[in-house]
């Protein structure tokens, strides 16, 4: 006698009739890169299909998403001006200020996250304040504080805080507390790893460091005990969602997480994951929907409330056409 598993996988039917993990448009996040400029609209070059848009180029690229069926999006801006202190990313009226206000303005609906962070500000490249070549956390909290308030209060519906500085879930939580924002959510980049995903990224938004590396801040690959120390400092400093990045790599650090806490869990499918998959499609070497598709569901199977990810367009159209 042997256990027939065969039995509940005899047809697409029984399948979906079984099956207890599900994907839909609501688990996803899209972002979008809004350049200061005019008339912009420029592809990418490592990250096919994905553009830098300019304010004025904006509308087209939301009708469409708005009748594909995406809901929520993630801001990222690249300024025309940058400093040693990233000035540009609190300033009221900086691209990513004014792309949210013009999001809210034309189409209220989306869900509107914003990254915050002076990466892609500083002159340097890098995530805060320097001394010489050291990073000053507790002074780049205080620029922390200011951008988040900034992109609240031009309209954002949450905040994501990315730059993995000790202590900037509080300092948020706090300065938005102070100005009557007791209710706008903070989604955390908890568990941010010093990653070689990431490189289609920094030729996206410029904001690859002058020197150096991120290594003092962002966390080390090579340990698998420590991410669970980030995600219980966020928690109890005011997260309310706390996000895994890299995704497909560090899903054995997605199932740890989710199943150590309450609060939903996003996952960050980067850009090298996308680029790579694109690639890879592009020569033929293999089924871009279907591997997309598995990707997802790995990512929602780890845990994974909710999937930040370049291929949301595509995976659009592709649920319409009865992907599953």
């Amino acid at each position: 006698m042997f256990n027939r598993t065969r039995r509940l996988r005899g047809s697409q039917v029984m399948r979906d009739l079984v099956k207890n993990i599900d994907f839909t448009l609501d688990n996803l996040i899209y972002p979008l890169f809004i350049e200061e400029g005019e008339n912009i609209k420029v592809e990418i070059p490592s990250m096919k299909g994905q553009y830098r848009i300019s304010i004025d180029r904006l509308e087209e690229e939301l009708k469409e998403l708005k009748e594909l069926g995406i809901k929520s999006l993630l801001l990222f801006g690249i300024p025309q001006k940058k400093d040693p202190v990233g000035s540009e990313a609190y300033n009221d009226k900086g691209i990513v200020q004014e792309a949210i206000r013009f999001i809210k303005n034309r189409f209220p609906e989306f869900l509107v996250v914003t990254d915050v962070c002076l990466c892609e500000y500083t002159s340097h490249g890098h995530c805060g304040v320097l001394k010489g070549e050291e990073l000053l956390n507790d002074e780049t909290l205080k620029l922390l504080q200011k951008v988040a308030l900034s992109h609240v209060k031009a309209g954002a519906d949450m905040v994501a805080p990315s730059d993995m500085m000790d202590g900037r879930i509080k300092a948020i939580r706090d300065i938005l507390d102070e100005n009557g924002y007791v209710n706008l959510p903070i989604m955390a980049y908890s568990v941010k790893y010093a990653s070689a995903y990431y490189g289609p990224f920094r030729d996206a938004a410029d904001s690859a460091p002058a020197f150096g590396d991120r290594k003092t801040y962002q966390m080390d690959f090579r340990n698998s005990k420590d991410y669970l120390i980030e995600v219980e400092n966020d928690i109890l400093e005011g997260a309310d969602i706390i996000m895994v990045k890299p995704g497909m790599p560090y899903l054995d650090v997605v199932k740890g997480v989710a199943d150590s806490i309450s609060n939903p869990v996003a996952i960050y499918n980067v850009s090298g994951e996308y680029s790579m998959v694109k690639a890879a499609a592009e020569n033929g070497w293999i089924d871009e929907e279907k591997i997309v598709m598995e990707n997802m569901y790995a990512m929602r199977r780890a845990g994974a409330d909710i999937i930040i990810t370049y291929h949301a367009k595509d995976i659009a159209k592709w649920l319409k056409r009865g992907a599953n």
